[in-house]
């Protein structure tokens, strides 16, 4: 529901300007010359008004849980239980929030998950400056990792895993076919780590305690890469290094 405020200024609240032009001015006496009106000491706000120019629509609960959603993209109840309650609780309200700034909340209660979207296009070719949320375009090597890793969640999911954890040797083995595609090395873990530090900050990856090597792939995955594109990416990429494989092999 759209509302529309009038900004009031503190006088004008006290005094209606149209009033205030129909008052005749003060009598000057004769007998003293004419001086300047002193000026009008500025009156403090009284708290009350200072309260109610202070509230919103959404209670305080919900507004924590608002500014962490707005904060991180996500937020998971394995984490913060009490957010996501707060999130679930006061669905319509949030909704309704973000909606003015085209953003839209996906929550996803049995998973335990609440992401921060953008709207779907309106049409106008500018997305980026119509919302607050910048798009973000992945390296070649992020978006393997993010495809291999997205087919492993798939996988140990489908088996019934509730849990989903991949190591460092796991991973390595799966991108190896694609390396002829990045021009890096087997044994390049500084991009390897970077990669996997910008999974984790995207809250696709959680580590796991104790265990530097193992990731959990968390369900944020899923809304990232579906399974009908994970698997036409996947079989584009594997065509394509197979093809830069055999080329470099003839020269």
């Amino acid at each position: 529901m759209n509302r529309e405020y009038r900004q009031t200024h503190f006088f004008d609240m006290l005094l209606n300007p149209a009033e205030a032009e129909e008052m005749p001015p003060p009598p000057v006496p004769e007998s003293e010359p004419e001086t300047e009106p002193e000026e009008e000491a500025m009156l403090p706000l009284a708290p009350l008004a200072v309260e109610d120019q202070q509230q919103g629509r959404l209670p305080q609960e919900a507004r924590r849980a608002l500014i962490a959603l707005m904060r991180h993209g996500v937020v998971m109840a394995e984490n913060k239980r009490l957010l996501f309650e707060a999130l679930c609780r006061y669905r319509a309200g949030i909704q309704e929030h973000l909606a003015d700034m085209n953003l839209r909340l996906l929550l996803d209660e049995k998973a335990g998950i609440a992401m921060l979207l953008t709207q779907g296009g309106d049409g106008d070719g500018d997305e980026e400056g119509a919302s607050l949320i910048n798009r973000r375009t992945l390296s070649l090597y992020d978006t393997l990792l993010l495809l291999v890793l997205r087919k492993h969640y798939q996988e140990r999911e489908t088996a019934g895993e509730q849990r989903v954890i991949i190591d460092n040797e796991r991973i390595e083995t799966a991108l190896r076919p694609f390396l002829p595609l990045t021009n890096s090395s087997r044994g390049d873990l500084r991009q390897l780590n970077g990669a996997l530090n910008t999974m984790k900050d995207r809250r696709i990856l959680g580590a796991v305690r104790g265990e530097d090597d193992r990731y959990e792939i968390t369900p944020v995955i899923r809304y990232v890469v579906n399974a009908a594109f994970l698997e036409q990416m996947l079989g584009e990429y594997t065509r394509l290094a197979e093809r830069s494989g055999s080329e470099t092999n003839d020269e």
